[in-house]
């Protein structure tokens, strides 16, 4: 089958089939017509092709071998494909550093461009994805593991309340698309029915806080979590809430696109009305006063920017002093309504609750009623019949973020499994492809560059000796977990069946919903995880002083536990000290070594923190996207931060090693320049200009050329592996180059 044939589907080229015990990562890209057919299941690949019955002028050897793998081909008789690995995309990216480069861009003028510029260029986004790359290819790789874990556990017969049993008939449930079809939009109709007999304002409050899977939809943005002043108990929180639209500034600005997107909105709002049961022409009209009311209620919100300062969003407030706040709101009475008693509440915007006060009190009430109907449908609309699923794709999926179709249902019915039961699905996960050798690694390389941050700090210049004692007290207390929690979370009171999709999704939601309020002005559990086990991601919390590493992003292009050092450190090590600094950014800088919001800072190192923050913040400013769209400096200031430092710690602990303290070349490059691309080829990522555009107002991210090109613009031992010079684009002069950690 050769995967160049373009006759052959895109899927059969591409399949990669775990279901028959293929577990390593295959590379083929060289194939032979006249191979006979090999059996795969049960295939020893660390064998010789003797194992597989194939003569040796049959078999091919190369780069393979570094893998493990002496058959660089087999012959694959695929008889399910649907269990999906992007194997192409991968072979190209397992080419080691050299793979995928632009070695006519020069490295010094720009080095995304130069380490992965080829990729860039030859590499088309999958219809069905927003963008392609790193990130993209192990959740594809990932989301396949767990496709073939449901798929196994769903053809069995296993115990009622069994792990097996709920994530198996889970999945079943969502994968029945013809019961669901049956259905329409029979699960919501109870909802919308009680939303009709509402009569006033004080009706629409109370009805919200007896939603079970989700009080306060619509209007109130609620969540339990720590206390930041308190970090050791939790609290009940309200954000603000009631926008459809990424953010604020999508119902004023004025240029085409966003003029685009809000038509495309209404149009969106249409569709679902007439889907259940409205005319055309009332369901138009209940758009139009949708997207009045929201673009109303968008003038108290606040921006990206402005949510970034943890102390303005920090308010706490005695539950009978809300009064004060909002005079029309009963929050003793809301909070009662959703069966919890707490004395204490924190806001972390009261500007919009005092704004959503007033508009509750003037606005008419069918429109609040419409705009409780369309959060209701709307929040539905992935697991009621297609016409609806359609529908939110269009807008949320085309409109938003480009892309071109839908994922296959099995896609979003495993993704739906593991956000719903992530832990049940998770110990599955771990239990098959994350091996104690792994975690043990990823033990050595944190502590690693734990020591070589601590060292750092020390060694700081425009820090004074106090505020370096606390810095190294909260380094020194990090809670470090990796791939996957030490205690599960119980979802034992989950109700799921093999034939109602709408209500397994909504038991799952009641009980996660109960398991938040039993927290409330309860003791912090550090021991629970904010992402499942297979997540291709990693965070840090401030409030738990922690550093989090799931097993889904524990392996290639992040970690790879057969790579040399230079590209372990440059990839997984950057992320791992990207992280870290997190903890000191301009954020997670304003808690102190107990996760508490309290200044540790002396008011010296305070300004001088600042000014240095000043200037990442200009650097970013000026790089460009999308012809005159900027990155936003203030948005993507933390990340930014955690970007250039991570980067020079993970650099600073690599030379420790001993591939780091030689000279020996590997594909012709030193082991410092490894380090550097194996940094940069890990953000080669390509996105859409939809997702792109959104990405800018929103995400506090910079874009993946400015990830790469940004840090190492500032690091004196990039300049010095390169050979930048003062002419080169990638220069910056002493004075403006950023260093903080």
């Amino acid at each position: 089958m050769p995967p160049h044939d373009l006759r052959l589907p895109h899927k059969l080229r591409l399949a990669l089939l775990e279901r028959d015990g293929v577990h390593h990562r295959l590379a083929l890209d060289a194939f032979e017509a006249r191979l006979d057919h090999a059996e795969l299941r049960g295939i020893d690949h660390d064998g010789h092709a003797r194992d597989v019955r194939l003569g040796r002028d049959q078999m091919q050897e190369g780069r393979h071998r570094r893998l493990g793998i002496e058959q660089a081909l087999v012959h694959v008789d695929v008889d399910d494909l649907r269990a999906v690995f992007h194997l192409l995309a991968r072979d190209r990216q397992r080419g080691g550093v050299i793979a995928g480069m632009d070695t006519t861009a020069k490295p010094t003028d720009d080095f995304f461009q130069y380490a992965s510029g080829n990729w860039v260029k030859n590499t088309q986004i999958p219809a069905d994805q927003t963008g392609w790359g790193s990130f993209y290819t192990l959740y594809e790789e990932n989301l396949a593991k767990l496709y073939t874990i449901l798929e196994e556990t769903a053809k069995g017969s296993h115990t009622k309340g069994s792990l097996e049993q709920k994530i198996g008939d889970y999945y079943t449930s969502g994968m029945d698309t013809v019961t669901i079809e049956k259905k329409g939009y029979e699960p919501i109709k109870a909802d919308l029915a009680k939303v009709d007999a509402l009569k006033n304002k004080q009706d629409i409050l109370h009805y919200a806080a007896t939603l079970k899977s989700d009080p306060g939809s619509v209007w109130f943005g609620m969540y339990v979590g720590s206390d930041e002043k308190n970090p050791g108990y939790n609290a009940l929180q309200f954000s603000q809430a009631g926008l459809s639209l990424p953010e604020k500034d999508y119902y004023f600005r004025t240029d085409a696109e966003t003029k685009k997107v809000r038509e495309a909105f209404k149009k969106y709002v249409t569709t679902l009305f007439i889907l259940s049961g409205t005319d055309a022409a009332s369901a138009q009209k209940k758009a139009e006063g949708i997207l009045k009311l929201e673009t109303e209620i968008a003038k108290s919100h606040r921006t990206p920017v402005e949510l970034r300062n943890p102390e303005k969003n920090y308010n706490k407030f005695a539950t009978k002093d809300l009064s004060k706040l909002t005079a029309g709101i009963d929050w003793v009475s809301f909070v009662q309504k959703m069966g919890l008693k707490t004395d204490t509440v924190i806001i972390g915007q009261p500007d919009y609750y005092k704004a959503l006060d007033g508009i509750l009190g003037a606005q008419p009430i069918e429109v609040l009623k419409d705009k409780m109907r369309f959060g209701i449908i709307s929040g539905a609309a992935s697991s009621l019949s297609k016409a609806f699923r359609e529908a939110q794709f269009e807008f949320y999926g085309k409109t938003l973020s480009g892309q071109q179709v839908d994922e296959a249902r099995w896609k979003q019915i495993t993704n739906a499994v593991d956000g719903g039961l992530g832990d049940l699905l998770g110990q599955l996960f771990v239990k098959k492809h994350f091996p104690p050798a792994a975690k043990t690694r990823m033990d050595e390389l944190v502590n690693n560059l734990q020591t070589v941050y601590a060292e750092r700090i020390k060694r700081l210049d425009w820090m004074g000796d106090s505020t370096k004692a606390e810095a190294l007290k909260k380094l020194n207390l990090y809670l470090k977990k990796i791939g996957y929690p030490d205690k599960w979370k119980d979802y034992a009171d989950v109700e799921i069946v093999r034939d109602n999709y709408y209500a397994n999704k909504q038991s799952i939601k009641a009980s996660a919903l109960k398991r938040d309020f039993a927290k409330v002005g309860k003791p912090v559990d550090k021991t629970e995880w904010g992402m499942s086990a297979p997540t291709v991601n990693a965070y840090y919390n401030p409030t738990f002083n922690e550093i989090v590493f799931p097993a889904g992003i524990l392996q290639f292009p992040f970690f790879d536990n057969d790579a040399d050092d230079a590209i372990n450190y440059g990839a997984i090590g950057a992320v791992i000290g990207h992280e870290m600094t997190h903890g000191f950014d301009d954020q997670g800088s304003q808690y102190n070594y107990m996760g508490m919001l309290k200044n540790w800072w002396t008011p010296t190192d305070a300004d001088r923190f600042k000014r240095k923050a000043l200037i990442v913040v200009k650097q970013y400013n000026n790089y460009t996207v999308l012809d005159n769209v900027h990155v936003n400096g203030e948005l993507t200031l933390g990340e930014n931060i955690a970007d250039i430092g991570g980067l020079s710690i993970a650099y600073e602990a690599f030379k420790r090693t001993k591939q780091g303290q030689s000279s020996e070349k590997i594909d012709g490059f030193t082991p410092d320049q490894r380090f550097f691309l194996g940094f940069a080829q890990v953000w080669r990522i390509k996105s859409r200009d939809e997702t792109m555009r959104m990405r800018i107002s929103v995400d506090p991210h910079s874009p993946e050329r400015f990830r790469v090109n940004g840090p190492l613009s500032n690091m004196p031992e990039f300049y010095q592996a390169f050979g930048v010079k003062p002419t080169d684009k990638m220069y910056r002069p002493d004075s403006l180059r950023a260093s903080i950690w």
